[in-house]
This record gives structure tokens, C-alpha cells and sequence, in this order.
């Protein structure tokens, strides 16, 4: 192939990879622009709560504005002081012993329960597994009426016995589930090796398959915190005296049917409820990131 030859289809070929690389940009530079404009929704509604704590409560309902035009931090003010005769801090307090509460329960119980279904057999291990499983396709508004039938029958209406006795119980199949999967991963040499020497299942769990289920724990305890810390149905259902609520169910005081309701401190108690949460997830990303992916891995 001679000079005259080659130079043309060089620069054909200059061409054609410039073509393409501007396609690759073009569609980068919309794929990007797509992705902001989804971020744009679905982070309006946050920002528009933050705004919103800045604002009159008269502002929040007539005004389309996102900027306040007579901001101030009267509405935080205001939901620190607490509402009813109870304290914002006495509402931290419930919510904080409901989700710490939570954790360690579904913590102990789950991983008795888990390793129980990965490692130990019994009879009728299958039988109990898919009743287990079968819990999870069960509405929970089926078991509502009976649920708060015995736990009146057993005088524990209005006390945090009724949100916090099923996490000792290990009756969130879903903790369970992930935790079996997660031993199952698990190499069996090891128990095998802690068998000859004379090890029994408390020593096998304790000393070496709680230590390398510190993934599945840390997912199970982000996801039970946040979960009772957001819970309102239950405390609703069970909890009667104001003393004894949650940040939920104070966010629902602040809204009255016959009266002015205080939109602005109640945006304002949202943004404070909704930092511990944040708190507790950013703390914990990394390992959250890693439980979850490392349900995929086997031994």
C-alpha cells in the first residue's frame, strides 16, 4: 500500500473515531442531564421540608415558594420546647429505647434462630423453615385484631412490651432469612474442625460464627433501627398516655382538625427526627453496602 493510499483512510478512520467519540458525549451529556433531572424530583420533597422549617405556618399554606420571604428558627424553637406538657426530648427518649430495644432483640433472637435453620438438625427443620417464610407473605394487618386482643388479655396495652416482645421472639422472619443465607455461606470446615476438637454448637456460634456474621448483623441493625424509628402504626396502636410517644406519633399532635394546626414546628420536629436516622445510616454505610453484597458470596 503506497503513501497516497493510506493518508485518505487515515482520515477516514480520524473521522469516523471522532463521530463516535461525539456520540458517546452527546449521549453521556443526556444520560446526565436525565439523571439530574430525576435527582431534581426526588430530592424536591426534602428540600421543600427544609424550607418549610423555615417558614410561618401561614407561608407554608399560601405561598408555592421554596424560599422563605420571613425565615427564622422560631419553628425550631418551638418543637425543642416540645407540645402537650411533654417535653422534645422525653419524645426522643421513646423513640430511642423502642429502636435500641429493637436491635438487640432482633440481633439475639434472629441469630439463635438463624443458625438454628443453617446448622443444627432437628426434625421437622424443613416444616418450620417454610412456615417461617410463609410469615412474610402474611399481610401484617391480618394479625392486627388478635395481636392487640392478647396483649390486652395480657394487660401490656399502653407499655412498649407489645413493640419490642416479638424482637426478643425472633418473629421477623425477614432478619432471620438473611442471616440463614449468610451462614450458609459460610464454610462448614470450620465447624467441622471446631467439632474435632471437641467443641459443641454455644462454642461453635459464639466463637466463630457470630465474629464472621458482623456483616449480616450490622445490615440487620441499620434496617431495625430505622424501621422502628419510623414506625408509627405500632405505637399508635398500643401506646394511649402522651409521655409515652414516639417522634411519630408527636409529629401527629401538631396537626389539629379544630384549630390552627403549626405546620412550621411541625416541619421543623421532621428535619430533627429525621437527622438521627441519617446519623445512624451514614455511620454505618460502608458496612451496609458490604452485608448486602456480600449475601451473594458463598464459602
Amino acid at each position: 500500500m503506497n503513501l497516497t493510499q493510506a493518508a485518505p483512510r487515515a482520515e477516514q478512520s480520524a473521522r469516523l473515531r471522532r463521530r463516535a467519540r461525539g456520540r458517546r458525549t452527546g449521549g453521556s451529556i443526556l444520560f446526565h442531564a436525565f439523571s439530574l433531572a430525576v435527582l431534581v424530583v426526588i430530592l424536591y420533597p426534602a428540600v421543600w421540608m427544609l424550607m418549610s422549617s423555615f417558614k410561618p405556618s401561614n407561608e407554608i399554606i399560601g405561598s408555592v415558594s421554596l424560599v422563605p420571604t420571613d425565615g427564622g428558627f422560631q419553628n425550631y424553637a418551638k418543637a425543642l420546647q416540645g407540645i402537650g406538657g411533654v417535653p422534645f426530648w422525653t419524645f426522643v427518649a421513646n423513640s430511642l429505647i423502642l429502636a435500641v430495644g429493637s436491635v438487640v432483640g432482633i440481633l439475639l433472637s434472629c441469630s439463635f434462630a438463624a443458625y438454628a435453620f443453617a446448622r443444627v438438625r432437628f426434625r421437622g427443620r424443613s416444616v418450620f423453615f417454610v412456615c417461617m417464610i410463609a410469615t412474610m407473605l402474611l399481610p401484617f394487618h391480618v394479625v392486627i385484631i388478635p395481636q392487640y386482643i392478647v396483649f390486652n388479655e395480657l394487660g401490656m396495652i399502653n407499655t412498649y412490651w407489645p413493640l419490642l416482645l416479638g424482637k426478643f421472639l425472633a418473629t421477623d422472619a425477614f432478619f432471620v432469612f438473611l442471616m440463614i443465607q449468610f451462614i450458609r455461606g459460610l464454610p462448614r470446615e470450620l465447624d467441622e474442625a471446631a467439632v474435632i476438637d471437641g467443641a459443641g454448637h454455644p462454642r461453635i456460634f459464639f466463637s466463630i460464627i457470630l465474629p464472621l456474621m458482623k456483616p449480616a448483623l450490622v445490615t440487620s441493625a441499620i434496617f431495625a433501627f430505622i424501621w422502628s424509628w419510623n414506625d408509627f402504626f405500632g405505637p399508635l396502636l398500643y401506646l394511649k398516655e402522651p409521655g409515652m410517644y414516639t417522634m411519630p406519633l408527636a409529629l401527629r399532635l401538631y396537626v389539629d382538625q379544630t384549630s390552627t394546626s403549626d405546620y412550621g414546628a411541625q416541619m421543623a420536629m421532621a428535619i430533627l427526627a429525621l437527622l438521627p436516622v441519617l446519623l445512624f445510616f451514614f455511620a454505618f454505610q460502608r458496612q451496609l453496602v458490604g452485608g448486602v453484597a456480600t449475601q451473594g458470596l458463598k464459602g
